[in-house]
């Protein structure tokens, strides 16, 4: 005889569903996981490029600045120069 709070066995197909149920859900969890990682590495290396990008951006400016600065600097030299050779 069967008490109130005992229930009939679980036949091997319920067994299944809960066991296939259960993957599913780990699985759709391991994905996600897997998911959020991949685009956590992907925008990583995209922040790390997009600074490297900027980093050889400003020191091409940087040099270009100074290389304009050379070329005023001795253009006023050599025009200096010349005046003071036509002046005296």
């Amino acid at each position: 005889m069967y008490s109130t709070l005992m229930t009939s066995p679980a036949s091997g197909a319920e067994v299944l569903v809960v066991v296939v149920k259960v993957v599913a859900v780990e699985v759709v969890i391991v994905v996600v996981v897997v998911v959020v990682a991949v685009v956590v590495v992907v925008v990583v290396v995209v922040i790390v490029v997009v600074v490297i990008i900027v980093v050889v951006v400003a020191v091409v400016v940087l040099v270009v600045l100074v290389l304009v600065v050379v070329i005023i600097v001795v253009v006023i030299v050599v025009v200096a120069v010349v005046v003071v050779v036509i002046v005296l």
